[in-house]
């Protein structure tokens, strides 16, 4: 046993003198030690630093949005809600406000229906009225729903956009499909 530990010393020994004697060497000890020290570091600080997380609205009421009642939810107002229409839908992206909102890199399909943008992979969303993306080749519409998948996926629908002239449909808390607001009408008479 005595035998081991003097091994054991003597490889220690003979790393130590190695750096030691080598300026080379030494200096890259130190960097290496300066390096760690940073690392653990910034990570005590930033987990020491962490701001605090966005508060999210409340989860919004099922509802359909005309494009000019859409354009509201652009992130300026005071909640900050950011809601994005896909293929019909509409989404609330807030939780992603740092993309869809007001100095994100996509800041330009908030309040908006983004489709075509989508399709064409350009981030402009110009479109004041209804667009209905119907010259629109079949690679451009793939693409669409292929976003709106994705949309589904990662935020919550909270309605549809609504074509010229259709009406808004009403939604009860329990379901999903919307009832329309002229036939709930005459079941109430």
């Amino acid at each position: 046993m005595a035998e081991k530990s003097e091994v054991s010393g003597g490889i220690l020994t003979n790393l130590v003198s190695e750096v030691v004697q080598s300026p080379m060497n030494l200096a890259l000890v130190v960097l290496i030690v300066v390096l760690v020290y940073k690392i653990l570091k910034n990570r005590q600080t930033s987990n020491a630093e962490a701001a605090p997380q966005e508060v999210l609205p409340p989860k919004m009421k099922k509802q359909d949005f005309t494009v000019a009642e859409l354009k509201k939810y652009d992130g300026n107002q005071e909640d900050g809600r950011v809601l994005v229409a896909v293929n019909g839908n509409v989404y609330d992206v807030t939780k992603g406000k740092k993309f869809y909102g007001p100095g994100g890199p996509y800041a330009a399909f908030g309040g908006k229906d983004a489709s075509r943008g989508l399709a064409t992979f350009q981030v402009s969303a110009k479109e004041e009225e209804y667009d209905d993306l119907s010259d629109l080749n079949s690679f451009e519409m793939e693409s669409v729903r292929e976003w709106e998948m994705q949309f589904k996926e990662k935020y919550e629908l909270v309605g549809k956009l609504l074509k010229p002239g259709e009406a808004h449909n009403s939604y009860s808390d329990e379901e999903d499909e919307p009832t329309n607001a002229g036939d709930q009408k005459s079941k109430d008479e």
